[in-house]
């Protein structure tokens, strides 16, 4: 990716704009939760037994709690950039029935070759820009045959608020890839017999302000290089809102929403050179360690 690319995202502006969004997420994030729960529901004709499960990008672990209330046997990890994500998943842990949880980066997943059986992922990798690191470790660590479902968010995606911002000076809503750039990615990092299709969704809003709320709550700052790097003045925010007005129906301001759902086989294990117990990216001071040695910790 060129530095001057306006849409560029750097991962530590992306880790701390969640990272301070931890304790708001979930009362903001309601769409998430509705992709979320259809993604599980995808996962209901399969009859896994899996015994290592990767919620990828778990935000605050409601839906790790699900998998591990699906998958009671396995092993389910809660894997994300943002460390104030994860406190907020202690919430969702139950007595009997917990999850382990590793702040990480997910193009660096601290993760043995072929240890992963069911990988999860709901609406992540539209913060993963290129997606082909992140989609080559997830193909790293899921065994053979093994299993991904995720979503993301496809180039319709709040069209309304970036056609508001219009000519105004720098970006202000992130670059989402398309169906058939996904499946290519996939198939890039190995993947087989990639599945994938689109769903539009609508959230209305009695103003643009209300929709702004929201996306700061979940964290979904504008964080991509060509942002504005001075204070939206009252005048442009103005244009904007204005130009926003167009879309007014029924007295809502319509926010859109194009929700690309995949799923996808690891195909013939590139790591099966590997022996067993090996450990990758020693040389970078990494340590990659299987599920299972990921201790419980005890409820307090």
């Amino acid at each position: 990716m060129s530095r001057s690319d306006p849409f560029a995202l750097r991962r530590a502006d992306v880790r701390g704009t969640f990272d301070r969004a931890g304790a708001s997420y979930e009362s903001a994030a309601l769409l998430q939760a509705n992709v979320g729960q259809e993604l599980l529901d995808r996962l209901e004709p399969f009859d896994f037994a899996p015994t290592a499960v990767l919620d990828l990008g778990a935000g605050t672990g409601r839906l790790s709690a699900q998998l591990k209330r699906r998958y009671r046997r396995a092993q389910v990890i809660a894997l994300d950039l943002a460390p104030g994500m994860l406190q907020q998943a202690e919430r969702h842990q139950g007595w009997r029935r917990r999850f382990a949880r590793i702040c990480a980066d997910a193009a660096a997943l601290p993760l043995q070759a072929a240890s992963i059986d069911v990988l999860f992922s709901n609406l992540m990798l539209q913060w993963c820009d290129p997606p082909d690191p992140v989609l080559a470790e997830a193909r790293r660590v899921l065994k053979s045959g093994g299993f991904f479902a995720f979503s993301t968010f496809g180039p319709d995606t709040l069209h309304e608020l970036r056609s508001a911002w219009g000519e105004d000076d720098g970006t202000h809503v992130n670059r989402f890839l398309d169906m058939h750039d996904v499946g290519e990615a996939l198939m890039r990092a190995g993947f087989a017999e990639p599945v994938l299709d689109v769903e539009r969704t609508t959230v209305t809003y009695p103003d643009a302000f209300g929709l702004m709320h929201d996306l700061q709550a979940i964290g979904a700052h504008n964080v991509t290089a060509g942002r504005p790097r001075s204070l939206t003045g009252k005048g442009r925010l103005r244009r904007m809102l204005e130009r926003y007005e167009a879309y007014r129906r029924d007295g809502r301001l319509p926010a859109t929403y194009e929700v690309i759902y995949g799923a996808a086989w690891a195909s013939r294990d590139r790591f099966e050179h590997l022996p067993s117990g090996s450990e990758l990216g020693t040389a970078r001071g990494e340590v990659h360690i299987a599920p299972s040695q990921i201790r419980r910790r005890r409820p307090t």
